[in-house]
């Protein structure tokens, strides 16, 4: 006895006719079925089907042989799949944030990473800003993040990545284009741009600086991200002091220039849940250092 025997079987048991068996289960032909079908029953010694009125009908040898050929294919699929788990082990999930703009530098290390270490893992990626992405970490809708270090989230642990020092965005044009680095009071009376409070941690940070200058600046505009910022800059002609990773998204109009002296920092930070039991979350960190070194070229 074959399985195909018990499928065929099954099969026109199940929907009471031949022809719709073979044409639309088993996609063969009807003469082709019933001769499965003889060679099933000369196997088993007993008519297991009849032709009737309303189509084909088990016999009471076919009714008793149907309850045992749904569990044999049922142990058959549990079986296959048993195997096949064995030898081709579930895809691990792992979901990944960064923050806006980061993508470029941060995204190729992680990802080499993963590859080389554990290149069986679905990894999805999602790109917002730093407040949403700590959000969705707190929620464990997410494994791990690069983000800003935001406060209110004593279940979240963060390492250091990098220190972003601030530079002065201006058009390119600017009068102070001019210049190799740029003194604070010179920015005195100039039409200046800051981010919004939907980013707390970037705002606080260049607030504070500004404050520590004594000069009195304060913002003309608000942006509510950061490439909105290289508009703003271009269109009111004013200046902006922002985290340097951002001179990657410059248009020609708008151009950086370093500050004279010390400079404002804001750090960005690998995020993730303190009770994450992930594998691949420990990964991440037991390799963190490589990654910190080959994307910013300095050690830890």
């Amino acid at each position: 006895m074959e399985l195909r025997h018990i499928r065929y079987f099954v099969a026109v048991a199940d929907t009471g006719s031949l022809s719709v068996a073979a044409h639309e289960k088993l996609h063969t032909s009807q003469p082709s079925l019933s001769r499965q079908i003889r060679d099933l029953e000369e196997e088993v010694g007993a008519q297991l089907l009849t032709r009737g009125p309303r189509g084909i009908q088990l016999t009471p040898a076919g009714r008793a042989f149907l309850d045992h050929a749904g569990l044999v294919l049922s142990q058959v699929e549990a079986a296959t799949e048993a195997a096949r788990k064995v030898a081709l082990p579930a895809r691990q999930c792992f979901t990944m944030g960064f923050l806006i703009g980061h993508e470029l530098l941060w995204m190729p290390e992680a990802l080499r990473i993963l590859r080389d270490g554990l290149p069986n893992v679905d990894l999805t990626i999602s790109s917002k800003f730093s407040p949403l992405l700590a959000e969705l970490l707190a929620q464990g809708k997410l494994d791990a993040a690069f983000l800003r270090r935001e406060p209110g989230h004593p279940e979240l642990a963060y390492e250091l990545l990098e220190r972003e020092y601030m530079v002065v965005y201006l058009p390119s044009d600017h009068r102070l284009a001019q210049r190799e680095a740029i003194d604070i009071k010179d920015l005195g009376g100039e039409v200046f741009i800051t981010v919004a409070p939907t980013a707390p941690v970037l705002r606080e940070a260049i607030d504070r600086f500004l404050e520590s200058t004594g000069l009195g600046i304060r913002p003309s505009h608000e942006v509510d991200h950061l490439t909105m910022a290289m508009s703003m800059i271009a269109s009111t002609r004013g200046v902006a002091i922002l985290p340097v990773y951002l001179r990657t998204f410059l248009p020609w109009a708008v151009t950086t220039r370093p500050l004279r002296g010390d400079s404002p920092y804001v750090d960005l930070v690998f995020g993730y849940r303190k009770s994450n039991p992930s594998p691949i979350l420990r990964l991440l960190l037991s390799r963190l250092d490589e990654m910190i070194a080959s994307a910013t070229g300095k050690p830890r």
